[in-house]
């Protein structure tokens, strides 16, 4: 096992024994189960075809609200770090849109577009555009302007320049605004299933909530959840330790 997977593995084996631990003392299935009862829900739930549906479901709905709100964010942060005038306009904008709760977004939503995809993909997108922009805004901010005018000397191309300058020095804003989009994006998607879709993870949790099944929710739920994980060590890891490899060459 390598020195990146063992801390990996221990540390989820340590949430798994603490779980086991609290539905010890807790001595009720009905509140918190065993992770092996979850688990045998979760493998019931997928050979029946209901957890892979619902999840696929979710996953559409993630991906393009965090589509078009990171292309939105990051195009919107980039002109109000470019341009001083663009903040002082767009700025107010950007802080009543952050400051807007999620639910009422959602709700807004569902009353002006319908109870349909088009309103669930726009509340979610129109929630998490603002936080992209901000961040991107402080990366763009904070661009060394002795590397650009080094690159300009060398008359580097633009798409050079973009490929070798701005974007590793950008790249920790746009890990940050990738992981913290995710995460929040997945668990407002939850609350539009909630709230008005007919499928997906956060439908199949209102639906057992309503019945009081423990375990069919956390089976729902932390499906997902592996789902993110894998994201997080298999995709944005690996990218991140390629696009920062000129820190430890420069070391």
């Amino acid at each position: 096992m390598t020195d990146r997977a063992f801390p990996f593995a221990a540390s989820l084996g340590a949430l798994v024994a603490l779980w086991i631990v609290a539905a010890w003392l807790s001595a009720d299935p009905q509140i918190l189960p065993q992770p092996w009862t979850v688990w045998s829900i979760a493998v019931a739930e997928w050979q029946s075809g209901e957890l892979p549906r619902h999840l696929l479901a979710t996953l559409r709905r993630v991906a393009l609200a965090f589509a078009a709100a990171f292309a939105l964010g990051c195009l919107l942060g980039a002109a109000m770090g470019a341009s001083a005038r663009v903040d002082r306009w767009a700025g107010p904008w950007v802080v009543v849109a952050q400051n807007v709760p999620a639910l009422v977004v959602i709700v807004l939503c569902y009353l002006w577009i319908g109870l349909n995809e088009v309103a669930a993909i726009t509340a979610v997108a129109v929630n998490k555009t603002a936080m992209v922009a901000v961040t991107l805004r402080e990366g763009v901010r904070s661009l060394d302007g002795a590397t650009a005018d080094m690159a300009r000397a060398y008359r580097m191309s633009r798409g050079t320049r973009l490929r070798h300058v701005v974007l590793p020095q950008l790249w920790p804003y746009l890990s940050s605004a990738t992981r913290n989009g995710l995460a929040i994006i997945w668990k407002i998607v939850l609350v539009v299933e909630f709230l008005g879709r007919s499928d997906g993870i956060g439908f199949r949790i209102h639906l057992f909530f309503q019945l009081f099944e423990t375990g069919h929710v956390l089976a729902y739920a932390l499906s997902f959840v592996a789902i993110m994980l894998a994201i997080e060590y298999l995709l944005l890891r690996p990218v991140e330790t390629r696009a920062t490899r000129w820190r430890s060459a420069r070391a």
